[in-house]
């Protein structure tokens, strides 16, 4: 608790000043003094300790006048008031204008420092829950990837190894879907950090005129809208963990900062003098080649060496296609819950396309997929009709065929040279053609079951010249 944390002693007397000062450094504390009110308020605002011990009485100013000062500087800081001259009423007093606790001399060392202890536990205690209310509606997911591939596997041992140590930095590699943030989540919920805050950042979101003050915070006046002193998201996690998400697009000027913090873990706020220490871990994750950005230049190569002490490197789904009907089925309970259905059944034909496909989106595309299917089914069971015309278009043959043999989807032949266009033009004719065989020629029917208006089939059957049928 102590490393790292600071108390500003006030009291007029040297010799208190003194005994003070000696038994909080054998602590580890770091302290600093003042010897009068005015000193102690100018010391909040340069030092921001993170406790104060102040004497009710000073040459300058009361004790409670300071009290008062130093509150409207920082007003959450923990004061411990301490004086010869204690009394009921300005105790009370003094616990009214916003004061931790109250001791009155002669003291116990052990009840200081029992109170000292407490007093920045309640503190640690306030921002989590600060932070914690911040984000009360967003859902860490603890659950990641779904997937029992050999691929998969690998990512969970990895998963568990790196968890083992919950201080280590962590860079993911992946494909953009692949899931690197569910990853990160992971990481942090099972690791001995799980109970506090999990604070990430997107590089490629933030401006970079705004990452700096995003991430380390600032001072009041440090520009034009600073008009209040604020505190970045690096202290918000304080004893958690830290990730940023598509790290290979931060600028150089902030890497080369966000360099200095993990050599010393202290940072200052854009206009202050501070050094601020937090205890965090880093996890990092991008989609670019970051090796060949150090190559280029565009990435240092010492902050890369810095992250790039365990490396988790997430497979792309069309990598682990096994891992599909798993998927699939997860993620329809996923919809379900979303938005208030009750499929429970994805019909062979169609997760025999899901299997085809390739997914250049990953699981993220995945899951759009199902939960768009997911709407507009109506039954049970999702059929081929709920999936999207894309996924006809298969990927490069695998070793189960050769490259030149045209595909064949349900008697449509799909070869190099017909367009993305014609194929679906194909498709969309077989099935109108067949729904409208199967409801003896009847419109209203058979719109019902491609699911579309009557207006928009009647519309297809004149674009590719299909006679009218009987008019339901």
């Amino acid at each position: 608790m102590a490393m790292g944390k600071s108390i500003l002693v006030v009291d007029d007397e040297q010799s208190m000043r003194i005994f003070l000062t000696k038994i909080l450094l054998q602590e580890n504390y770091s302290v600093v003094t003042a010897s009068s009110g005015a000193e102690a308020v100018n010391r909040v605002s340069c030092d921001e300790p993170d406790i104060i011990l102040l004497d009710l009485r000073l040459p300058d100013m009361d004790g409670m006048t300071v009290l008062e000062k130093v509150k409207k500087v920082l007003p959450a800081i923990p004061v411990i008031i301490i004086t010869a001259h204690g009394g009921v009423q300005s105790a009370v007093e003094a616990m009214k204008k916003g004061s931790y606790h109250y001791l009155t001399k002669p003291f116990k060392v052990d009840e200081l420092l029992i109170m000292i202890e407490m007093a920045l536990e309640r503190e640690t205690l306030r921002r989590e829950v600060s932070h914690f209310r911040k984000q009360h509606r967003k859902n860490h997911k603890t659950d990641y990837i779904v997937g029992n591939s050999a691929a998969m596997g690998k990512v969970h041992e990895m998963v568990d190894r790196i968890t083992e140590s919950d201080a280590t930095n962590v860079l993911i590699y992946g494909e953009s879907g692949t899931g690197k943030q569910l990853i990160a989540n992971a990481i942090h919920y099972k690791s001995g950090r799980a109970g506090k805050p999990f604070v990430e950042v997107n590089c490629a979101s933030i401006p970079e005129t705004l990452m700096e003050s995003e991430l380390f915070g600032f001072e009041r006046g440090a520009f034009t809208d600073a008009r209040e002193k604020k505190s970045g998201l690096l202290e918000e996690a304080e004893g958690g963990t830290f990730f940023f998400d598509e790290i290979g697009d931060m600028s150089l000027h902030l890497q080369a900062k966000l360099l200095k913090f993990l050599d010393t873990k202290t940072f200052r706020r854009v206009g202050g003098t501070k050094e601020i220490h937090v205890d965090i871990r880093i996890i990092a994750a991008t989609n670019q080649d970051i090796h060949a950005a150090v190559e280029q230049k565009v990435f240092r190569g010492d902050l890369y060496y810095r992250l790039n002490v365990a490396t988790l490197l997430l497979p792309p789904l069309r990598e682990r296609k096994e891992d599909i009907p798993l998927l699939a089925e997860y993620l329809m309970k996923q919809s379900n819950q979303k938005l208030g259905k009750k499929l429970d059944a994805i019909s062979p034909e169609a997760l025999e396309m899901l299997m085809q496909y390739d997914w250049p989106g990953n699981v993220r595309e995945l899951e759009n997929v199902i939960e768009r299917a997911s709407i507009l089914c109506g039954d049970g069971t999702i059929h081929t009709r709920h999936l999207p015309m894309n996924l006809m278009q298969r990927g490069p043959r695998g070793a189960g065929g050769l490259a030149g043999d045209p595909l064949q989807i349900d008697g449509i032949s799909i070869d190099n040279g017909r367009s993305m266009k014609e194929i679906v033009q194909s498709v969309e004719r077989k099935l109108i053609g067949e729904s409208l065989e199967r409801c003896g020629g009847n419109q209203v029917r058979a719109a019902k079951l491609l699911g579309v208006t009557r207006d928009i089939l009647r519309y297809r059957m004149k674009q590719f010249g299909i006679p009218a049928g009987k008019i339901g």
